[in-house]
């Protein structure tokens, strides 16, 4: 054969091979990968310790926002995205998918997948989740958070969210916020710790990287630090019929008909009823229109010398929240009798839950570990409280 038939011969019959990109090519199913890429037209590449399938071909806009991607685990180790996507694809267009991988061409159980959609996402927990991708092997599919915000505990009481903010700066970078909650007992003193928002995910990733316990010391102290909880998702259409306010930082001595009074200003009789917790409160309205004007006009104003945070209550579905109250064998919650939204349960904060001594569920937080109250006897149920003195 003359090199010219040879030239001939491979225009004839090209070689994928040297198509195939880098984690794709010699990978156990190689051949089912490129026949998933052929049909739908996806790039597929493999750095840092995963493989990334998508964007969809020919996509112009900017990525998808916040709330469109999701998170499946329990993957069995020798499942890729040839079994994978068929599964993700039926309930939304994937803009990308994130396989975990291992340096020995398994996956290591989990993944991240992005829809284009929020409703797409959504939809992918809530008919995916325990979907039975082998016999007896069911996923694990709930939202994925790009978490921006970090817990740094173990900071002076003394210290004003001012000076947090100008120590924080001076040895991370990125930071934009920090959120500090006052003392029930003292409102000139905060709570211990602090919650710290950065421009991005991989700035947080650096900053909780460079922070991690014995690196680096604030004041001198030795510090907590870990991810936030992120805020539950609530839909937007659910938020839209909400008309209960949470109302945060109130002085302990505060007292429920002071609230009434102070809430039923606007409009005299609105406010059907108030639930007081220490140092925060559920106000009832009987519309959202009174619940919306009384937040607006309410929020960061001073009752009785302290400054007031006023927000919509956020319902949880109560299927949900059983999930947590059966994790900590305890409830964590203010239920609501308003026959209009039975099905939710109101719940505040997951640290002020834990700062007045109520179960924290495992399921909830990341940062449990620093409210853990240790008992000396095993037997005896650890309760998560952050003294206060």
């Amino acid at each position: 054969m003359t090199a010219e038939d040879s030239a001939s011969a491979s225009s004839e019959h090209p070689q994928h091979h040297s198509a195939i990109p880098e984690g794709v090519a010699g990978a156990p199913n190689e051949a089912a990968l490129v026949a998933l890429m052929e049909r739908s037209g996806y790039g597929m590449v493999q750095e840092n310790g995963q493989r990334k399938y998508g964007p969809p071909p020919g996509w112009q806009s900017p990525s998808p926002p916040r709330g469109c991607e999701i998170f499946v685990g329990k993957i069995p180790r020798d499942v890729y995205e040839d079994e994978l996507v068929p599964v993700f694809e039926t309930v939304g267009r994937i803009y990308e998918m994130r396989l975990m991988m291992d340096f020995d061409g398994k996956n290591r159980g989990y993944a991240f997948v992005m829809y284009t959609q929020k409703h797409e996402a959504k939809r992918a927990v809530r008919e995916l989740n325990n979907f039975e991708i082998r016999p007896g092997r069911l996923l694990g599919v709930c939202s994925s958070v790009d978490n921006c915000r970090l817990f740094i505990g173990g900071i002076p009481k003394t210290k004003k969210r001012e000076e947090i903010l100008e120590e924080v700066s001076k040895v991370t970078e990125g930071v934009l916020d920090v959120i500090v909650y006052a003392s029930a007992a003292d409102k000139m003193k905060n709570r211990g710790f602090a919650f710290v928002e950065y421009e991005s995910h991989r700035a947080a990733a650096m900053a909780r990287r460079k922070l991690m316990p014995g690196r680096i010391q604030l004041w001198g102290h030795q510090i907590a630090v870990d991810w936030a909880e992120p805020e539950i998702d609530v839909d937007e259409d659910v938020m839209e019929t909400v008309k209960i306010l949470y109302v945060r930082n109130l002085m302990i001595e505060t007292s429920e008909d002071t609230l009434r009074q102070t809430f039923n200003q606007f409009n005299p009789g609105c406010v059907e009823r108030v639930k007081k917790i220490r140092d925060y409160a559920f106000v009832h309205f009987a519309s959202r229109e009174d619940a919306v004007v009384a937040m607006d006009n309410l929020n960061s104003t001073e009752i009785e010398g302290s400054r007031i945070e006023v927000t919509l209550a956020k319902p949880v579905d109560k299927e949900q929240y059983t999930r947590y109250q059966k994790a900590s064998k305890g409830t964590a919650a203010v239920t609501t009798t308003d026959n209009s939204q039975q099905s939710y349960v109101y719940q505040c904060d997951p640290y002020t839950l834990a700062y007045y001594g109520y179960p924290y569920s495992t399921l909830i937080g990341p940062n449990r570990d620093y409210f853990i109250k240790v008992t000396l006897k095993p037997s005896q149920v650890y309760f998560l409280t952050l003294m206060y003195n």
